[in-house]
């Protein structure tokens, strides 16, 4: 029975199947000439990568449940974890959500099997209703030894069309979050453990976080409160002006991790142990250049020794 849970969340950046792979023409329009001599070979590149972070995790050993966003398809994600474990990495299983949003992009999870394990009637999408489709919600529920772990994956609409002309969409995400967190206590108990991870396109401090997704840095009010309030995890990092995306020469703390009262209190059997972290910013860092070094996508910007535009973040659980 093991005693801690290493839960990790990675924006891996447009993580697309071959430029030849089966695709609607409605998907083909929209993606257009960006994967233009997305081959085989330059996917494989990108795996290796993704890889090499994945594997460096937990000292070494890789995260115990791993949630993805921004990979095309299942075949993508297959085709990772046969990378991961010719790499010497662990051997993952593929829990995939096959979303309606408009790039064709999903949320998914890689388990360890010989840690946790779920079923097709413990996997749930929770549409975000929006004009346009977006990412799901993504609740997968985790058995480990007869506890259930609860893992929501999220990857809220962008700021693309600018950030406040975007914030309504992720004020709808955020009350649909927390509609979600409402039902999953009341299915399971006021304390069941409960861990949201993601990219939220906002920070910690935004609205659609605090007022809708009742995520809050105040412990006693996570305790106390009568509503479903999270424990944002990476209100620390964010004081010390750390970031996991960089936009414009300026820090950005949007993949964030989120846990329920139950692992906040104990009553759960699990708690949190240390603080969250970012992870692979050595690796994934060049020298005297901020943030991450991008993969990229368009033919024109691809650094194949890359990896994405995102760090991972992660946090270890402890029973």
């Amino acid at each position: 029975m093991p005693d801690s849970l290493f839960i990790a969340f990675w924006n891996v950046e447009n993580l697309f199947d071959v430029e030849s792979a089966d695709r609607s023409e409605k998907l083909r329009g929209i993606l257009g000439k960006d994967l233009s001599g997305w081959d085989d070979d330059v996917l494989e590149s990108k795996l290796r990568q993704l890889s090499r972070v994945i594997c460096s995790m937990n000292s070494g050993a890789g995260p115990d449940i791993l949630g993805v966003c921004e990979v095309e398809n299942r075949n993508v994600l297959i085709r990772l974890t046969g990378m991961i474990a010719a790499e010497g990495g662990r051997n993952y299983h593929v829990v995939h959500a096959d979303t309606s949003d408009n790039r064709g992009i999903d949320v998914a999870f890689l388990y360890d099997p010989a840690v946790a394990s779920t079923s097709p009637d413990k996997v749930f999408q929770h549409w975000v209703v929006k004009r346009y489709a977006t990412r799901e919600l993504f609740q997968v529920n985790f058995e480990l030894d007869g506890q259930t772990v609860v893992l929501v994956g999220n990857h809220w609409p962008s700021r693309t069309s600018g950030q406040y002309e975007s914030e309504p969409f992720r004020i709808t995400a955020g009350e649909t979050l927390s509609y979600w967190i409402e039902r999953i206590r009341q299915e399971l108990g006021n304390h069941v453990a409960i861990v949201v991870t993601g990219d939220f396109n906002d920070e910690p401090f935004n609205r659609s976080i605090t007022e809708y997704a009742l995520s809050t840095s105040d412990r006693r009010q996570v305790m106390n409160g009568r509503n479903p309030y999270l424990l944002n995890l990476m209100w620390p990092l964010l004081g010390s002006g750390a970031g996991t995306h960089l936009y414009n020469g300026r820090w950005n703390m949007l993949d964030q991790i989120m846990v329920s009262q139950g692992i906040v209190n104990g009553k759960s059997g699990w708690s949190v142990h240390g603080e969250a972290r970012i992870e692979g910013m050595d690796m994934m860092s060049r020298p005297n250049r901020a943030g991450p070094r991008r993969f990229g996508l368009k033919p024109g910007e691809r650094d194949l020794a890359g990896f994405s535009d995102h760090y991972p973040v992660s946090v270890t659980l402890r029973r």
